[in-house]
């Protein structure tokens, strides 16, 4: 392990970090002109009741933004040293985090995979307890295309699947698998919630495949409209490569 690893895993050194990540995220959520589409989006997610926010893993960096005061919303974070300033960062900006491994596809075939079954129960406990489910929905470490332990969470809580894209106009890209882009200050924003996809008790095979397209092919859309709001078109269909790490793009 490197001395820079080591040191970034000290708790005093991940409690900093973590203060400094919070703080700088809420200057980031006041200093941008957000936009909410559509216009009565909370309303309609209000009469859902507890939902999935479903995500691209690269945007989970702001997904907090989403929320409203009232909101309860937790998300779930490997128990990997490297997910405490992100846990602790998260809890500062009011979202509950849950440590476990989230459910993947694999879980759809054998429901005691590793890890995936603890993070399913824990999610679904959530729905049902009222609070909404961020949960990023890539194949991991494959980005943008959809998984099917989504589809999985859905089915056994009730709960609806909402793509949502959070997006600035200014932001960096990482050059990482997941093209991760954190937001910068004094910019354009837009919040973007797609249409609900809601997931029978009893499905085959070929559904859940059907299903999660349907979630991948909306997951596309919101964020294509997000990025076309904020007047980036260089970012609609992510075809545009990756910045190098820590360049603003």
């Amino acid at each position: 392990m490197g001395l820079i690893k080591t040191i970034g895993r000290k708790p005093s050194v991940q409690w900093a970090l973590s203060h400094l990540a919070s703080g700088y995220l809420r200057l980031v959520r006041r200093t941008n002109r957000f936009t909410l589409e559509p216009a009565d989006a909370y309303a309609r997610l209000d009469a859902f009741g507890p939902f999935i926010a479903a995500m691209w893993h690269g945007q989970h960096i702001m997904i907090s933004f989403m929320s409203r005061p009232q909101d309860r919303v937790a998300t779930i974070i490997s128990r990997s040293p490297d997910g405490n300033i992100n846990t602790m960062a998260l809890t500062r900006m009011g979202v509950r985090v849950m440590r476990a491994s989230g459910a993947r596809g694999r879980a759809v075939k054998d429901a005691r995979a590793k890890g995936g079954a603890e993070g399913l129960r824990a999610m679904v406990k959530a729905l049902k307890g009222g609070e909404t489910v961020a949960f990023s929905a890539d194949v991991p470490k494959v980005s943008r295309v959809c998984d099917a332990g989504i589809i999985l969470l859905a089915r056994f809580s009730g709960a609806p699947i909402v793509p949502v894209a959070v997006v600035t106009s200014r932001h960096i890209r990482f050059n990482s698998w997941d093209r991760a882009c954190l937001g910068l200050p004094f910019g354009r924003g837009a919040m973007v919630f797609g249409e609900a996809t809601f997931v029978p008790r009893e499905v085959t095979p070929e559904e859940v495949d059907a299903l999660r397209q349907r979630v991948q092919d909306e997951l596309n859309r919101v964020h294509d409209r997000a990025y076309t709001l904020v007047g980036r078109p260089d970012r609609v269909g992510g075809v545009s490569a990756p910045a190098s790490q820590g360049s603003p793009a």
